[in-house]
């Protein structure tokens, strides 16, 4: 409404500085005896000098609805373009705007800049990921099995002696005391437990990155765990997604930051996930049923949802969620699959 008003008031304005302009040369060429000839002049029972300022106006009022339905149009066409650019995808030329093909021309200069910019910052994404995953994987590798190896000298070991000596004082306890039989008994069975979780944890004790898996296999075993140690229903749909490695470890972390937002904070009992490629996108959603949150409150800026976004965003990609309390959360991510051969 802006350009629609701003542009009537001009159109007005002009026409009607034009009218008093000419009139002041016709007077000067011609001048009038009298000004009140002007109101006996009447067309349309209408007098002369009141009908010409009317029509001025309207006149005015026509040339500036049309100059501001072409500039409105132009405007619009430059928003969606650059609403698309910015987003990485491809506009389209409108053969009826011919007085914008410079203009036109420039907005592909600067999309092929972006995916260019976009293209060098997965690329230094991926030489980071692989020097940190090369530094990471030795580091973790000597921590796992010095944790590995500590636990199941220590820990393991006391249980273990710690439930042989329950067991021998249980077999001499039989028959002179029902009730400390039993919390013996209780006791025995806990510490079976403990050595039962150790046992878990010291052969789930590894690093949780991709390493030298796809990122669908890394995806589905992240998955397939998850729903062995945590009972929640968990559906997937995953295809194989061929981007560099930097791309990869960046969708895979975000997976896992939306998982643990969704058994954390969501408190969700079904989680759908969809990594999928479409139209040179893409594209992985988390969708949950957990409570939500308000989209309008600061629980959106958290540590979880800012990093998502920036690992996003290194990669060239876009994310949104969408909240609903006591109804659920979907997450979207749209990453662009950029040819290398396209800078």
């Amino acid at each position: 409404m802006k350009i629609y008003s701003r542009l009537i008031a001009i159109s007005i304005t002009l026409t009607f500085t034009f009218l008093l302009f000419i009139s002041f040369l016709y007077y000067l060429a011609f001048p009038l005896e009298k000004i009140s000839v002007l109101w006996e002049v009447k067309v349309l029972e209408v007098p002369f000098i009141i009908i010409v300022p009317i029509l001025t106006v309207l006149f005015g009022i026509s040339i500036g609805v049309i100059t501001s339905i072409i500039v409105q149009k132009r405007v619009d066409y430059l928003e969606k373009n650059l609403s698309m650019i910015v987003k990485n995808q491809t506009f389209s030329d409108n053969p009826s705007f011919e007085d914008m093909v410079v203009v036109q021309d420039k907005l592909r200069e600067l999309q092929h800049y972006i995916q260019q910019q976009t293209i060098r910052a997965q690329k230094l994404i991926e030489d980071r990921a692989n020097d940190y995953e090369e530094k990471m994987n030795q580091v973790i590798s000597e921590e796992r099995n010095r944790l590995a190896r500590e636990l199941h000298d220590s820990v393991s070991q006391e249980l273990f002696a710690a439930s042989m000596l329950v067991s021998a004082v249980n077999a001499t306890n039989t028959g002179k005391n029902e009730q400390t039989t039993r919390q013996l008994e209780q006791i025995e069975t806990i510490i079976q437990q403990a050595q039962l979780e150790m046992r878990a944890l010291l052969l789930h004790l590894r690093p949780v990155a991709l390493r030298d898996k796809t990122l669908k296999e890394g995806m589905e075993q992240l998955l397939q765990e998850l729903q062995a140690k945590v009972p929640i229903t968990i559906s997937y749909k995953i295809e194989d997604v061929y981007v560099n490695k930097g791309v990869e470890d960046h969708l895979f972390r975000v997976l896992q930051e939306a998982l643990s937002n969704a058994l954390r904070h969501a408190k969700a009992e079904v989680i759908d996930i969809l990594c999928i490629v479409r139209d040179q996108f893409v594209i992985l959603r988390v969708k949950d049923n957990g409570i939500g949150f308000n989209m309008e409150e600061t629980k959106v800026d958290s540590y979880g949802m800012t990093n998502m976004k920036e690992r996003v965003e290194e990669i060239g990609g876009h994310i949104h969620i969408v909240s609903i309390p006591n109804e659920g959360t979907k997450l979207e991510v749209r990453v662009p699959c950029i040819e290398e051969d396209r800078i």
